[in-house]
């Protein structure tokens, strides 16, 4: 296994017009989550990932099972619950560039994850241990399954990759604060946005928060800095690697998965860091391109294309 996350998957539901949701009276089903929009990323990109979570026992865990399986994620580690039901979320696009995201997920099933659902021998196999902010912001016994599942995962010697996906609906700001630093503390790769840095550290210079996060526990940070591209850190350099443009912005859900997916994808490749940006920086792009998700998160022939720049309109 080349990468095993752990996290919740929801249904997610859009309205077909624009403004107001309560307005709207038509609606398209898809399915998002953080750990599982990597997990598809990285599956699409023809490396072994792995998604641990809850399921509702209802049709829409069975959806999301079926998908996922379908994106050759494994789901061997996901448990139905059949008291608790498949979280929602809904996104409301108020017009261009003002997207607002609605959560109905207290007390889903995949809040109801616990240390005791993890499996050794699962996490044993990967070689890359990816976790979100989001997860600890469900329930304590997220938190705890997550800090158990760190816990494992250095213990098998695995790679600790952390995205604080900070979640300010999710959680108050102390315990949110308190518990990504503790986090990125125990992360070998960490992949910031600058508003993350600045939540966590008061400081919004990307030059200071690399080496902040690199005094705080990390060997590489990746800092996520928008359409500009990410910079990147470790102790012996640093360097901004540009982003691609992108003409009109569809849907920007998902975007930082696809940012993980694509730098986790370089570095399994064996990619020099600057590298494994520049193919981070592709996907992101992409998937801003696309609504939904992860309807965006590429193959490996668009990343070419995209990096290359010889990508066409029609391929015929």
């Amino acid at each position: 296994m080349d990468v095993v996350t752990i996290g919740e998957s929801m249904v997610v539901f859009t309205p077909t017009s624009d403004g107001f949701m309560r307005n709207a009276t038509q609606f398209t089903k898809k399915i998002g989550g953080a750990e599982s929009n990597v997990a598809i990323g990285l599956a699409r990109l023809g490396h072994q990932a792995g998604w641990i979570s809850k399921l509702g026992d209802d049709e829409f865990g069975k959806a999301i099972l079926a998908f996922l399986k379908g994106e050759n994620v494994d789901v061997s580690n996901v448990i139905f619950d059949e008291e608790a039901p498949t979280g929602i979320y809904f996104k409301e696009p108020r017009r261009q560039n003002n997207m607002r995201v609605y959560y109905y997920r207290k007390g889903s099933a995949a809040s109801k994850l616990s240390p005791i659902d993890l499996d050794n021998d699962y996490l044993s196999k990967a070689k890359y241990l990816h976790i979100t902010g989001i997860t600890p912001a469900l329930s304590e016994s997220c938190k705890e399954t997550i800090f158990e599942a760190i816990k494992l995962a250095k213990g098998n010697g695995s790679t600790i990759v952390f995205d604080p996906n900070l979640r300010t609906k999710l959680w108050d700001e102390e315990t949110a604060r308190a518990t990504l630093l503790e986090i990125a503390a125990e992360a070998d790769i960490i992949l910031p946005g600058v508003s993350e840095g600045e939540f966590l550290f008061g400081e919004s210079d990307p030059l200071k928060l690399g080496q902040l996060f690199l005094n705080h526990g990390a060997s590489v940070v990746v800092m996520k800095m928008g359409a500009e591209g990410a910079y990147y850190f470790t102790k012996k350099e640093s360097a901004l690697i540009l982003g691609f443009p992108v003409k009109q912005v569809v849907d920007p859900v998902g975007a930082g998965d696809g940012f993980a997916a694509g730098f986790l994808s370089g570095i399994i490749d064996g990619l020099e860091l600057s590298k494994a940006v520049e193919r981070a920086n592709a996907v992101g792009a992409l998937v801003t391109m696309v609504n939904g998700d992860v309807d965006g998160l590429p193959e490996r022939d668009e990343i070419a294309q995209v990096i290359l720049k010889n990508g066409e309109d029609v391929v015929r």
